[in-house]
């Protein structure tokens, strides 16, 4: 994912007047004034960010999102928890990981909502290639373990894991699935049916979306209808026939609105998908960037995650507004 800021959509998070972009800006401050001082001083990270007078800013943070609701929930409640802590905080949206990827690497954004084993498994096909072997397990140790390993010599750095995990799913429709005795992946390979999935245009290359389902359990897909991973306009094209199959979540909270029913993972092909906070290291390692998030990290739950996408998508709530109030609601907000 990888455009620049520019082509972003922003979504402003207002604060106090606004400070400068980057923490290396700030560190960089600190230390000239230490040496006039004649005395050593902490860097940021080491300091936490350091502590500033009330309504001054701690700097400006860029909280990256994909294009799905889920992420967007995610980048808002963890800019809202940011802001609370003392930042400027905006959020951009970007389509896909192969976009804002790119640009958390670089500091164009400078936090986001992450899936443990998809971007660990993303990050190493670009290290090791395509046909890598395999880093993410079912284990969600392990498969951070291995998140971190490739994550930090590219600049970024893993914040903890949190209960509450998101997990790509297949659905069909219901009729479908009994036409055919559908309940798992497993059935839908034996069947020989052709399938025409809608999902992501990057479900091509993803070894737990199309490679995985045709390795994995025999799938025949004919195509990738791109039109994102569990929008209403693909899971419209499978109520309409004109797919068979969409890639969605195990959060999907709209399935029955479609007549859509999840085929069972029965062979494991996805991996210990829990979320967790990726951020730019030099621009947002500081330690109270790391204790702000936490807070939801230590609440979140799968269940939760799925009652808010419900929201957006079923009740069409704003998705900032579910997210503050849900932040509110676990008295994670201090402001």
């Amino acid at each position: 994912m990888s455009r620049t800021r520019r082509s972003a959509t922003a979504l402003r998070i207002p604060r106090a007047p606004r400070a400068r972009r980057t923490f290396g800006a700030l560190a960089a401050a600190a230390v000239l004034v230490a040496g006039a001082a004649g005395c050593g001083g902490e860097s940021l990270e080491e300091s936490g960010g350091g502590d500033k007078p009330a309504g001054e800013s701690k700097g400006t943070l860029v909280v990256g999102s994909a294009g799905f609701t889920e992420s967007a929930l995610m980048a808002r409640m963890y800019a809202a928890l940011l802001t609370d802590a003392g930042y400027d905080t905006t959020v951009k949206t970007l389509k896909n990981r192969e976009l804002y990827a790119p640009a958390l690497e670089k500091g164009e954004i400078d936090v986001v909502p992450e899936y443990a084993a998809t971007l660990a498994e993303f990050l190493n096909a670009k290290e090791n290639g395509a046909n890598a072997e395999p880093v993410a397990t079912n284990d969600v140790t392990e498969t951070v373990a291995a998140l971190e390993k490739l994550a930090e010599p590219r600049g970024l750095k893993v914040l903890r894991p949190g209960e509450a995990v998101d997990q790509n799913a297949y659905a069909v429709t219901e009729e479908f699935a009994q036409k055919n005795d559908l309940e798992t992946l497993s059935d839908l390979g034996r069947s020989g049916k052709k399938i025409k999935l809608a999902a992501g245009d990057e479900c091509d290359v993803r070894p737990f979306c199309r490679p995985g389902l045709e390795k994995t359990y025999g799938i025949d897909i004919t195509a990738v209808d791109p039109k994102g991973v569990g929008t209403p306009q693909a899971k419209q094209a499978v109520k309409d026939g004109v797919d068979q199959m969409v890639l969605t979540t195990t959060t999907d909270a709209t399935l029955k609105e479609f007549g859509l029913v999840l085929l069972e993972d029965d062979k494991g092909l996805q991996n210990a998908d829990n979320v967790l906070p990726v951020v730019n290291a030099e621009d947002a390692g500081a330690k109270d960037v790391e204790r702000a998030l936490d807070k939801l990290t230590e609440v979140l739950t799968t269940k939760d995650l799925t009652e808010l996408n419900r929201r957006v998508d079923a009740d069409r709530e704003k998705a900032a507004d579910v997210a503050e109030d849900y932040l509110r609601s676990k008295g994670l907000l201090d402001r």
